[in-house]
C-alpha cells in the first residue's frame, strides 16, 4: 500500500505542477514553462525524477512524524495501564494483609489474652505504615524491613515457642528503593500455613553487591488441604515482573514438610 500510494502521489505531484505551470501560468500571464505543444507524456517524464525525490522526502518526514508520535502515545498506554495495574495489585495486598492479622487479634482477645493489647498497638504500628507507604511507588529496604519486624513481633504473640522463629538480617545498603510490600506475602503466608506448635522458620535477609537475597523456610502444618500460594503469593509475581523484568529470580519449593522461598533482586540503581 505504501508504494502503491507513492506512486500515486507522484501522479498527482505531477498532473498538479503540470496544470500549474503549462496552463494556469499561460493563462494568467501568457508564458509557460516548457515550449507549446509539450504532451503530458514528455512533462511527466521529464519530471518524474524531481517528484520522486520531493514525494519521498515528504512521505518520509510525515512517516517518521507519524509514527513518532505513534510510538510515543503507545508508551504512554503501556505506563498508565502499568501503573494501573500496580495500583490495584497494591490495593488488593492491604485487605488482605490487615484480614489475617485481625483473624489473629480476634483469636487472643477471644481467650482474654494479656497479648491482645500489645498486638492491637503492634497492628496500629503496621497500619501506619502501610497507610503511608503503600501509596508510594518505592520506599527504603529498611522500611520494608521494618514491615516484617512489626509482622514477626505480632505473630510472636501468639506463638507459644517464639524463639523458634530464627530471622538473620546482613544490610550493607539499608536505603536501597523496593516496592512496598513486596516481602511482606511471603512472610505472612508462612504464618497462615505454617506449623509453629513445636517448629519455627529461618528467615535471611542480605543485600551484597546491592542484590537483594530473601530466602524463608517454614514448615507446614499436618493434613494441610490449602495450597501454600494464595492471592498475595500471586501478587507478588506480577509486580516482579512488571517492576523487574529480567532482574530478579523466584524460587519457591513446596514439598510434603516444608515450603521455601528463595527470592534475588537486583536493586542496582536504585539507590537514593
Amino acid at each position: 500500500m505504501t508504494i502503491i500510494g507513492f506512486f500515486v502521489g507522484v501522479f498527482f505531484f505531477v498532473l498538479f505542477r503540470y496544470s500549474l505551470e503549462e496552463i494556469l501560468l499561460f493563462k494568467l500571464f501568457g508564458f509557460r514553462n516548457y515550449a507549446e505543444g509539450t504532451s503530458l507524456g514528455f512533462y511527466f517524464f521529464d519530471n518524474i525524477y524531481y517528484s520522486s525525490l520531493t514525494i519521498f522526502v515528504s512521505t518520509s518526514l510525515w512517516l517518521f512524524t507519524y509514527y513518532s508520535k505513534l510510538e510515543a502515545e503507545r508508551a504512554q498506554l503501556i505506563e498508565e495501564r502499568k501503573n494501573a495495574q500496580l495500583q490495584a495489585l497494591k490495593t488488593q495486598i492491604n485487605p488482605h494483609f490487615i484480614f489475617n492479622t485481625l483473624n489473629n487479634i480476634y483469636s487472643l482477645v477471644y481467650q482474654n489474652s494479656e497479648k491482645a493489647l500489645p498486638a492491637i498497638e503492634e497492628l496500629g504500628q503496621l497500619l501506619r505504615y502501610s497507610t503511608k507507604d503503600l501509596e508510594k511507588d518505592f520506599i527504603t529496604l529498611d522500611k520494608e524491613i521494618g514491615y516484617l519486624d512489626s509482622l514477626i513481633a505480632l505473630e510472636k504473640l501468639r506463638i507459644k515457642k517464639p524463639e523458634l522463629l530464627n530471622v538473620e538480617k546482613k544490610l550493607s545498603h539499608p536505603k536501597l528503593n523496593i516496592s512496598p510490600m513486596l516481602l511482606v506475602p511471603f512472610v505472612e503466608n508462612a504464618f497462615k500455613h505454617g506449623d509453629f506448635r513445636n517448629k519455627g522458620f529461618d528467615m535471611k535477609i542480605s543485600d551484597n553487591n546491592k542484590v537483594l537475597h530473601f530466602y524463608l523456610l517454614n514448615f507446614k502444618k499436618e493434613k494441610m488441604k490449602d495450597a501454600v500460594s494464595g492471592i498475595g503469593i500471586e501478587n507478588v509475581r506480577k509486580r516482579l515482573e512488571i517492576l523487574y523484568p529480567k532482574k530478579y529470580e523466584l524460587n519457591m519449593i513446596e514439598t510434603e514438610t516444608n515450603f521455601t522461598v528463595d527470592l534475588k533482586i537486583d536493586l542496582k540503581n536504585e539507590e537514593n
